[in-house]
């Protein structure tokens, strides 16, 4: 009877790793084909594993909270006539095969190296080995595909970081070295101290190198309460601090008179409704205004790869969603400039359903050119966003308020009650400089107060 590997599926292209949630099955259970066996989760969404064969599942690889690099063997599933009644027995897997489970779910790429062609002395792997699963930052990964250091190489440098990473340092001493003809020297085995017993140690990532560093923090004193982060709240604490240690951000402010746009909404928002079986907020219309100017301004739907500056020709507009346990998520509405006002609405509205009902797919998450993040939605006047990698800018749409306003007419200047918006576009400085940003949000501004009142819909 035949065994078959459930090996951890790819999710996207993006996504190098998944940790396991829960097991649906154990070892001994029945399972159909299709049928799903595991929860898992990326740094994008939660999703389930499905069976491959139908037979009995012999045996899992890995455990709960394990993190695993995709193309991994996960599970054993028997097949055959007499599966249904082969009892589960834990197999005994060779050491050389065995692969050990990544328990730190780090936002950085992997590389899987596999344990057999570590150096061994006398049937034993050497003493300074390369880990079999290694984590390169950004960082490290952005240096070598510069200097031209292929993955073989990269994977044979001794580092010198937290569990044996290749740090900024490693990567550029080798580089040097191989310029020079000398050889790189295996770091020496790094002191290890017990921290005082009135102090705690704590793991921080360093945004430097792109590592996690082990440093102390005092006990709390007082009446606290300490709380764990999540796995996604991690998640997106590492996004944010590479997002600022990799693009120069630079923020931009201006107004918008958007009373025309709010007016024309309230008078067609219930016909739109009932005509078309999905609400009209404000978000499609922000949406449309950012597409527009998007086509007049195509370089702030970039990217940079090195020196190099990719243009995207698609527009994908990813929309920061705010998830009931208050992380966040930020859906892609693709081919936004293909869609009208009415489909620019269903998107918007089916996403943002979806994640507050977790029903998002790996793809509904990827591939992001330019996002708007609504901060008016929790009475934010306005805000200053962090970019999403590897985008190069942000817009940020604050409350809508009324306020007294100076009005020019042929007349001469008045003063009117108007419904008016702060915009703010943070956007990374290494390409996009203060004249395109601040002319790319007056554009936006524009088009939003030269809504117009009389449009159909």
């Amino acid at each position: 009877m035949p065994l078959v590997d459930l090996v951890m599926p790819k999710m996207g292209e993006s996504i190098m790793e998944a940790t396991i949630l829960k097991w649906l099955k154990q070892p001994g259970d029945a399972v159909k084909q299709d049928e799903s066996i595991l929860e898992i989760a990326t740094d994008k969404v939660d999703s389930e594993v499905p069976s491959t064969a139908e037979g009995v599942l012999e045996e899992v690889l890995f455990q709960t909270n394990d993190v695993v690099p995709v193309g991994s063997v996960i599970a054993r599933i028997r097949t055959g006539a007499m599966a249904g009644t082969s009892p589960a027995s834990p197999a005994t897997e060779p050491p050389a095969a065995r692969k050990e489970p990544v328990t730190r779910p780090e936002l950085v790429a992997t590389a899987n190296v596999a344990a057999q062609t570590a150096p061994r002395t006398n049937g034993h792997p050497a003493a300074n080995a390369i880990p079999a699963n290694r984590f390169y930052s950004p960082l490290v990964l952005n240096i070598a595909a510069s200097e031209g250091v292929p993955l073989h190489e990269l994977e044979n440098i001794p580092g010198s970081g937290n569990e044996g990473r290749v740090t900024k340092k490693d990567i550029l001493q080798y580089v040097e070295g191989k310029r020079t003809g000398k050889p790189v020297q295996a770091p020496p085995p790094p002191k290890v101290t017990a921290a005082p017993p009135t102090y705690i140690p704590v793991s921080t990532p360093n945004p430097i190198v792109g590592t996690t560093t082990s440093t102390v923090m005092p006990l709390p004193t007082g009446n606290v309460e300490i709380m764990e982060m999540d796995r996604m709240r991690r998640l997106i604490a590492e996004h944010m601090v590479h997002s600022v240690h990799t693009s120069p951000h630079v923020t931009s402010f201006t107004e918008a008179d958007v009373t025309n746009l709010v007016h024309w909404r309230d008078e067609v928002k219930k016909e739109f409704e009932k005509r078309e079986g999905t609400k009209l907020t404000f978000t499609p219309l922000f949406i449309e205004a950012i597409v527009h100017c998007i086509k007049k301004y195509p370089l702030v739907n970039s990217s940079v790869d090195g020196t190099r500056i990719i243009i995207k020709k698609d527009i994908n507009i990813g929309m920061a969603a705010a998830l009931p346990n208050g992380n966040l998520i930020v859906p892609v509405i693709r081919q936004a400039d293909q869609l009208n006002l009415v489909g620019l609405a269903r998107q918007v509205n089916a996403m943002a359903d979806n994640a507050r009902q977790n029903k998002l797919r790996p793809e509904d998450t990827q591939g992001g050119t330019f996002t708007m993040t609504n901060v008016g939605t929790f009475g934010s006047l306005m805000g200053t966003p962090i970019i999403n990698q590897p985008q190069v800018a942000i817009l940020a749409v604050g409350a809508i308020k009324k306020r007294p306003v100076v009005l020019e007419t042929p007349d001469g200047d008045s003063i009117g009650i108007r419904h008016m918006m702060y915009l703010s576009l943070s956007y990374d400085h290494r390409i996009v400089d203060g004249s395109l940003g601040a002319t790319f949000l007056t554009a936006v501004a524009n088009e939003l107060e030269h809504f117009s009142p009389n449009r159909e819909f």
